[in-house]
C-alpha cells in the first residue's frame, strides 16, 4: 500500500520544511565561526577539529537525510520527471557557481565536491532505491557509511577521483562531501521515509502543520533552502571582509597562540617559546606567513612550512 500512495497528494508536511530550516540556521551559525577563522578573529584550525567538526559533519548529514526524505515525499509513487529535472537543474547550477566563485576567492582550497555536488549526484541515485523495502535501503545506508572506513587507497587521493570517498589523503577543499560515506545519510532518509509511509507517520506529522503555524517564516525558508545557500556565506564572508579591512585581526598574535596551543600539548614552554619565534622568523623571511595566515596555501607553500618547522623544531632540540 505504501507503494500505491503518492505522499504529496495530502500537502506540505510543515515539520520537514521547519527541520530544514533549523538546518540552514545552524550552517548559517558553522559558515560565520568559518570566517572569523578565515580572517583570524579565532584561532586557526578552530572550525576543522573538535565539536565544530563534528558540527559541520552533523549538519551536513541532517541536510542529507532530508534531501532522502524528500526525494520519498515527491517521488513516493513514481518519479515526477519534469520537476525532478527542473529541481536537479538548480542543484546542479547552484554547485557550479560555488566552485566557479570559490576557485576565484580560495583557489587553492576551492570546492571541487561539495554538498550541492553531493545532492545532486545522491539525487539521481536516491531514485534506485525510493521503491523498495525501507530495511534494504537501510542496509545498504549501513554499508555505506562503513565502507570507507575498510577501503582507501591512494589511487583515490587525486581530486578527480577523491569526490568517491576511499581516499587516503583527503584533498584540500574549503566543503568536501564524498559519495561514501555520506550518500548513507540519504539512504537512510529515504529508509526512514519509507518507514513512515509504512506506519502512517507522515499523516500524523501533517496533522501538526495547524499547531506550528505561529513558526510559518521557519517553513517558509525551509522550503526556499537552495536560495538561502547560495547567498548566505556570500553575505556574511562580505560583512566579516567589511570589519577586517577597518579592524584587522593581529595575525602575530593569533599564530604565537596557535603556536604555543599546539607545541605545548608535547613539550615544555621554554621549548616552545624558542620554537614560535624561529618559525614565525623563518616564514617571514620566506614570504609565507601572510600565505599562511591569509589561506592562500597550495601544496608547495604547504611543503616549505612543514620544512621550516621541522627545521625549527630540530635546531631547538640540539
Amino acid at each position: 500500500m505504501s507503494q500505491s500512495i503518492n505522499p504529496t497528494s495530502r500537502g506540505r508536511i510543515e515539520f520537514i520544511d521547519i527541520a530544514r530550516a533549523v538546518a540552514l540556521f545552524a550552517m548559517a551559525i558553522y559558515h560565520f565561526a568559518w570566517d572569523l577563522e578565515f580572517f583570524n578573529y579565532v584561532e586557526r584550525g578552530l572550525t576543522g577539529s573538535g565539536g565544530w567538526k563534528i558540527f559541520a559533519r552533523t549538519i551536513a548529514s541532517s541536510f542529507l537525510f532530508l534531501v532522502g526524505v524528500s526525494l520519498v515525499l515527491a517521488h513516493g509513487r513514481a518519479i515526477r520527471w519534469r520537476p525532478f529535472l527542473i529541481r536537479l537543474a538548480q542543484v546542479a547550477a547552484g554547485a557550479v557557481a560555488i566552485t566557479v566563485v570559490t576557485l576565484f576567492v580560495t583557489p587553492n582550497s576551492f570546492v571541487f565536491f561539495g554538498i550541492l555536488q553531493l545532492i545532486a549526484v545522491a539525487s539521481l541515485l536516491g531514485l534506485l532505491f525510493i521503491h523498495l523495502p525501507w530495511l534494504v535501503t537501510a542496509f545498504a545506508a549501513a554499508v555505506i557509511v562503513v565502507l570507507p572506513f575498510v577501503i582507501s587507497h591512494p589511487v583515490f587521493d587525486p581530486k578527480w577521483l577523491a569526490w568517491i570517498g576511499f581516499f587516503e589523503a583527503p584533498p584540500f577543499s574549503n566543503d568536501f562531501i564524498p559519495v561514501f560515506p555520506f550518500f548513507g545519510a540519504v539512504l537512510a532518509g529515504i529508509a526512514a521515509a519509507r518507514f513512515a509511509l509504512v506506519h502512517g507517520v507522515f499523516d500524523r506529522l501533517r496533522g501538526w502543520n495547524s499547531s506550528l503555524r505561529p513558526m510559518w517564516r521557519l517553513g517558509v525558508l525551509g522550503r526556499h533552502a537552495l536560495l538561502f545557500y547560495l547567498l548566505h556565506q556570500p553575505i556574511l564572508f562580505g560583512i566579516v571582509f567589511a570589519v577586517a579591512q577597518l579592524a584587522p585581526a593581529d595575525t602575530q598574535a593569533v599564530f604565537r597562540a596557535d603556536c604555543q596551543r599546539a607545541c605545548l600539548a608535547e613539550r615544555d614552554a621554554a621549548f616552545c617559546e624558542r620554537y614560535c619565534g624561529c618559525a614565525e622568523r623563518e616564514l617571514r623571511a620566506q614570504g609565507l606567513f601572510d600565505a599562511l595566515m591569509g589561506g592562500g596555501l597550495d601544496d608547495a607553500k604547504m611543503t616549505r612550512i612543514r620544512r621550516i618547522t621541522n627545521q625549527c623544531s630540530f635546531e631547538q632540540t640540539e
